[in-house]
């Protein structure tokens, strides 16, 4: 029993389902990326406009933030695959339509605002769903390494991805929506191959707010997945410094534009680099407190990126900051799974999606703003010292967190 189980642990790549599951989250991550830049590009190419900049990241975030609960009860009550099939289907149709109206010059930037929400809205069903079906796939005793594996694969993708975006639309504009298309369509036929173990168990309750809000109800009731979700939320909300970066890169180490692309590719690197670490040796024991540690260091090296006036030194704060992410990634990632009957699942992931968009965002504005009164400086110090006040005080409010030991099932 040990040797399959350990067996289990290494070999997620092995598993057939997993593969095609893997293979359709990297297309679909890398098509979305790529076309983001490339929609990003032509709205500020045709404005000039810092506001229309920030309608694109609005009609990214306003489709999860509508549709997350009724994301939740399609999850449980549908075929997941189907579900990431057919949004899959449409994210590449919608690609398909920008390169055809970028190369016949249909599409100005309320074109462009329309297509990214189409694509927010698919993206908004997709990612919660495929996340719920990850455990209909692989045992229990495998699930760590292949949120791991996943999340290394997905660290990849978000570095190829606007890296591919950039690059092909300085080849056309065309050229970045046509590839993206044929990616997507490549991850819909790897969903269409995936081999589920377990079936999922399809929900039958009717649909009323009790229902469809659920996600949220069970959540509060689980004390350690409470504290878990809560913690990564409020972490990257206080220590979104990230999002200054530009400010850093100009006005604090005097980089320029190289050492900007160094400081963006920093976290990705460190989190990559993790998260094949922790595929090679998943956490045995203690995970709860793992998770504590990696979130406290997280605010401490914020803190140092903060306070550094020397490039070398920020990107090592940052390679630290992206590794010990990754490990808070994957304990959550890993334990709402766990914790989750499959009949919820839909519901519980669409709540985490929408805690993760949130946290992001909001950290984004909140970054913002603080820097706009008081500088980049004191607010990396503010976010990363808020960082470890909350895992301090989350050690209080949830005990149960430092109790988890595993997360093998």
């Amino acid at each position: 029993m040990d040797t399959l189980q350990s067996q289990d642990r290494t070999s997620a790549l092995g598993h057939p389902g997993y593969r095609s599951f893997a293979a359709s989250r990297v297309f679909s991550s890398i098509g979305f990326q790529s076309v983001t830049v490339a929609m990003g590009w032509m709205i500020y190419d045709q404005t000039h406009s810092a506001f229309y900049l920030g309608l694109v990241g609005l009609c990214q975030f306003l489709p999860m933030v509508v549709l997350t609960f009724i994301v939740g009860h399609v999850a449980d009550r549908f075929d997941r695959r189907r579900i990431g099939l057919a949004c899959q289907l449409i994210e590449a149709l919608t690609a398909l339509v920008l390169a055809v109206a970028v190369w016949q010059h249909w599409i100005g930037p309320h074109g462009i605002l329309a297509a990214v929400a189409v694509m927010g809205a698919a993206t908004a069903f997709e990612r919660p769903t495929m996340a719920a079906l990850l455990p209909n796939i692989v045992p229990p005793s495998m699930l760590q390494v292949a949120i791991a594996t996943s999340t290394s694969m997905m660290q990849t993708a978000f570095i190829i991805g606007p890296s591919l975006g950039g690059l092909l639309y300085g080849v056309s504009p065309v050229a970045p929506f046509l590839v993206s298309a044929v990616l997507y369509v490549i991850a819909s036929i790897n969903v269409i191959s995936i081999r589920v173990e377990r079936q999922q168990p399809s929900s039958r309750e009717p649909v009323t707010l009790s229902s469809v809000f659920a996600g949220v109800s069970f959540i509060k009731s689980r004390p350690v997945m409470m504290g878990t979700i809560s913690l990564d939320l409020f972490a990257v909300l206080l220590g979104g410094a990230t999002a200054l970066l530009p400010m850093f890169a100009r006005d604090i180490l005097h980089a320029g534009p190289w050492g900007l692309g160094m400081l963006r590719a920093a976290p990705a690197i460190g989190a990559l680099v993790m998260s094949i670490w922790l595929v090679r040796r998943p956490l045995q024991s203690d995970v709860g407190k793992k998770m504590l540690i990696a979130v406290f260091i997280f605010g401490v090296a914020t803190v140092i990126f903060a306070l550094s006036t020397n490039i070398i030194l920020s990107v090592l704060a940052l390679l630290v900051v992206g590794a010990s992410d990754t490990v808070s990634v994957v304990v959550r990632s890993s334990l709402v799974q766990l914790l989750t009957p499959d009949i919820m699942r839909g519901r519980v992931n669409a709540v985490n999606s929408l805690f993760i968009g949130t946290s992001n965002q909001l950290g984004e504005f909140e970054s913002g703003m603080l820097a706009s009164a008081f500088g980049p400086v004191l607010t990396g110090i503010i976010g990363g010292v808020g960082t470890i006040a909350v895992v301090l005080l989350w050690t209080r409010i949830f005990p149960d967190l430092t109790k988890v030991k595993t997360l093998n099932g």
